[in-house]
């Protein structure tokens, strides 16, 4: 079983008409070069340098236009696509949300549950967190694709909760917030991911002004099997079911563990 997936590293704006023009380029890009999953970064279709009323003004249902023209897209260029959109949480702020879109059809959905409430930004002062519930995973040549978004990788246990739903990768948009080590971080826990969980991550962040950039494709090892610097752009990499059971064998790490996720509560 094999997957070639492509992280697509651009820098959205506040504009949904030249953001989903962009979307539509790169992706329609990836597919010509073989990609059958494109990983898009968080806040794919509008992002702000501030996090403000703007995103609950352009926020849109799952079933309005901007989902809608990715969900053509999948379509139109046979290939399944995960993005970032902003969606309202019918109390006047929005879910962070991630959208599995594949023929055409929403497959899994995913509302971001850590919150970016660090380095002198409040996320929450907009965005409502995700319920915690049971991952949904989107599947492709049997490959299954659990979601998270960005903050979260400072998480293990939400990499880890999506390992024991049957993930073997984990795919990640970002808006990874640049800053004083901002992406020595990024970098690492990227590789922490994957090492400790034996999958593949594929991160798609956006680069300057909002991003970080470095993009990447990780395997189950650790090793960045594709990445992108800086710059708007694409990269590439298939995924091989038989890496991730050839790296348990070797790092056997999760058969070995003696600790479950359990969801800690507010009581």
């Amino acid at each position: 079983m094999s997957l070639h997936v492509a992280v697509v590293q651009y820098a959205p704006s506040t504009n949904k008409s030249e953001n989903l023009a962009q979307i539509v380029r790169l992706v329609s890009e990836a597919a010509e070069r073989g990609a059958e999953l494109a990983v898009l970064p968080e806040y794919a279709t509008f992002t702000n340098p501030v996090i403000d009323e703007s995103f609950a003004h352009s926020a849109e249902a799952l079933d309005g236009e901007s989902v809608a023209a990715l969900r053509h897209l999948s379509v139109e260029q046979d290939i399944a696509i995960i993005a970032g959109v902003n969606e309202p949480d019918g109390n006047g702020r929005i879910y962070n949300t991630l959208v599995a879109i594949q023929h055409g059809d929403i497959e899994a959905v995913y509302r971001k549950l850590h919150l970016y409430d660090a380095f002198g930004t409040h996320e929450s002062k907009w965005v409502t967190p995700g319920e915690m519930q049971e991952p949904q995973l989107l599947e492709i040549n049997g490959l299954k694709i659990g979601m998270q978004t960005c903050y979260d990788l400072r998480f293990p246990e939400v990499s880890r909760m999506l390992i024991d739903a049957g993930a073997d990768v984990l795919a990640l948009p970002a808006e990874w917030v640049p800053g004083p080590l901002k992406e020595f971080h990024w970098t690492t826990l990227l590789r922490a991911r994957a090492i400790e969980n034996t999958v593949y991550v594929v991160a798609a962040d956006q680069p300057a002004p909002m991003g970080s950039g470095h993009s990447a494709i990780i395997d189950p090892m650790g090793i960045a099997i594709a990445s992108i610097g800086e710059e708007v752009g694409l990269a590439h990499a298939v995924l091989h079911h038989d890496r991730i059971t050839s790296s348990r064998a070797t790092n056997p790490a999760l058969a070995c563990r003696r600790f479950t996720v359990v969801p800690k509560t507010n009581d």
